[in-house]
């Protein structure tokens, strides 16, 4: 998506006019639907007079492209402003350019981090040159134009109001300045020069045309990267806040003291990268020789992370890296000098096969001397899960330990559609957001079909690289455990019939061949992602009155995640039903964010159908 696209005489008409700000304003509006904020008014007034001073000199090809906020396809991040024309033996370039109102920059000891001012103050964020550089990769990770038309593309940053370049220059990002240079205020000249070296030809906006209309790849999967990145090959670029947290956390670890615990929380939603970052840092922290450990509760990730590497590493030697969080009771006191644990939210008191431990976000802070907790509240899906933010503060000042706090907002899932994941908290009821509506120019493919077996039918059509999988709320018994031939899911009256996945395959089903006959779970896809996901929304979800209301007792005797509901509701009857209305809540919203491109549902309850329909004005007429 590109909000305004021209050629540099339009573009310049518009500077002169004093109209470019309102021009994209309109445009905006016109394309999203959504209003403009001040502050985002204002930056496009301020940076793209700016770049209008530049743009003027004559040497730039009156008839190069200008595009202003391009959404990079698959993500939620936007080139601030992308310009393309043909370099000097004819092929067609584009120049991304990161646009910064900052007035002061100052370095800092992280890789291409700086700290300057935004928002309320100063705080940590990336370089613009590791910005522009990182932003020009993800576009030739995502976008297929790129590669058929071998489109040359090179970024640079403008920062159109600082004056003192002794921080954003300083020679520890050269790496970075060499790959994408800076210009400041007064560097207009300069800039227009190095843009007419890259640019020698205008194109009237057809690289930009090309790049906007090019198609999305695969998204490339965490599960297969996970043995190339442990050998030290980058594989994903981290991006903004992705690249701060994981220097941030190196910056820790280099920093370690005997006898004292460090904890660093990091927040973030579904697709926002927490695993790829915990595996990035993993891979990093082994590298300098520490004796770290990826650690989750979570058996599903685990499981698949460990069929990838069957071959790459012993049983034993995987076991040392990959862990559960029940691993640590009677662990010597900072035993560990890292332990990174990717959601965090499912972590417990005691484990469910015995009755050791305490508490294990206790014992891991106390057997590590640097914890990272990588977390999402709104995941926590059983009556067992107590990884919070309160419990990871609570027992950090037990543990005397330095408490650091980080969040990721970047949203990677759902091609990006930050829209679709405030909808959905919406939708369910999570919590109260401005997306009410399903935007209808959201790139995500969101349905609702009026029959389970069509739904099903159409995942296996998607299927063509194995990655599109049913899953379903743990609404029915799993009676083909005892009985082979039993079907598990029965929904009538379409005549649906499905099993569940948990028999033969367990923990790696989400990968195997052939496994898209099957339905799973919330405990055998939190954690891990596909490109299409169907959802059957059982019974345990409705809606009445007006409002998306739950149903514990639509759960089946055979799941784990309600147990004890029914003694709760003898002792605190009210405390017991707003815990299971999270649950079933948090259930979907993790199931309905698995799929990486679409999420299609079929909902068991008619009124909830209906509404899903009315609110999401998606059809499935396929």
């Amino acid at each position: 998506m590109i909000i305004y696209l021209a050629t540099r005489e339009e573009f310049l008409k518009h500077v002169r006019e004093q109209r470019i700000e309102e021009e994209v304003r309109e445009r905006f509006i016109a394309i999203t639907g959504h209003k403009v904020t001040a502050s985002e008014f204002r930056a496009w007034k301020n940076s793209l007079q700016c770049v209008g001073n530049v743009l003027q000199f004559e040497e730039i090809p009156s008839e190069l492209g200008v595009a202003i906020e391009y959404r990079i396809h698959n993500t939620a991040k936007r080139i601030d402003l992308l310009l393309s024309g043909c370099d000097a033996v004819g092929d067609p370039a584009a120049v991304i350019v990161e646009l910064k109102q900052w007035e002061s920059v100052q370095s800092t000891e992280l890789d291409g981090v700086v700290r300057t001012f935004i928002g309320k103050g100063p705080r940590e964020t990336t370089h613009p040159s590791y910005q522009a550089m990182s932003y020009g990769q993800l576009l030739r990770g995502f976008n297929t134009a790129v590669v058929e038309y071998r489109i040359a593309l090179q970024p640079c940053a403008y920062l159109h109001n600082c004056t003192d370049g002794s921080g954003i220059t300083d020679a520890r990002y050269r790496p970075y300045l060499d790959q994408a240079p800076v210009f400041l205020r007064h560097d207009n000249a300069a800039m227009a020069a190095f843009l007419q070296r890259c640019l020698q030809v205008g194109d009237r906006g057809r690289t930009i045309e090309r790049i906007r209309d090019g198609k999305a790849k695969p998204s490339r999967q965490l599960a297969d990267a996970v043995e190339r990145m442990l050998k030290g090959n980058a594989e994903f670029v981290l991006i903004d806040e992705q690249k701060v947290v994981y220097e941030k956390a190196l910056g820790l670890a280099r920093r370690l003291r005997e006898g004292r615990h460090c904890v660093l929380l990091v927040q973030g939603g579904p697709g926002t990268g927490k695993s790829v970052v915990a595996v990035n840092l993993l891979a990093r922290l082994l590298s300098m020789g520490l004796n770290a450990r990826y650690v989750s509760k979570n058996a599903a990730p685990r499981a698949v992370y460990r069929a990838k590497l069957t071959g790459s590493l012993q049983k034993g030697e995987y076991d040392n890296l990959f862990c559960g969080s029940a691993c640590f009771v009677g662990c010597p006191e900072g035993f560990y000098d890292a332990l990174i644990v990717d959601e965090s939210h499912r972590l417990m008191t005691k484990t469910i096969y015995d009755k050791e431990g305490e508490n294990q976000v206790k014992e891991i802070i106390h057997a590590s001397k640097l914890a990272v907790f990588f977390l999402d509240e709104d995941q926590r899906v059983t009556f067992d899960d107590i990884g919070s933010t309160a419990e990871i503060e609570k027992w950090s000042q037990f543990h005397e330990a330095e408490l650091h706090r980080d969040v990721l907002p970047s949203q990677f899932r759902c091609s990006g559609s930050d829209g679709y994941l405030a909808w959905l908290d919406s939708t369910l009821g999570i919590r109260a957001t401005a997306n009410e509506q399903l935007d209808p120019a959201a790139s995500y493919d969101f349905r609702v079909f009026d029959d389970p077996v069509e739904l099903h039918d159409a995942i296996r059509k998607a299927n063509h690289d194995n990655q599109a999988r049913m899953v379903a709320g743990y609404c029915w018994n799993w009676d083909s455990k005892k009985y082979s031939s039993a079907w598990d899911i029965t929904i009538e009256p379409w005549g649906y019939r499905a099993r569940w996945n948990l028999s033969k395959d367990g923990s790696v089903w989400i990968m195997k061949a052939g496994t898209v006959e099957e339905v799973g779970c919330i405990h055998t896809c939190q954690g891990l992602e596909l490109e299409t996901i169907g959802v059957i929304i059982g019974p345990d979800l409705a809606y009445r009155d007006g409002q998306v209301v739950t149903v514990p007792s639509a759960r089946a005797r055979t799941d784990q995640s309600l147990k004890g509901y029914k003694v709760g509701l003898k002792r605190d009857p009210q405390a017991i039903r707003i815990k299971a209305d999270a649950i079933i809540r948090n259930t979907y919203r993790t199931l309905m964010s698995r799929g990486t491109k679409a999420c299609w549902v079929f909902a068991c309850d008619p009124e909830l159908s209906a509404w899903l329909k009315q609110i999401s004005e998606k059809t499935t007429d396929l």
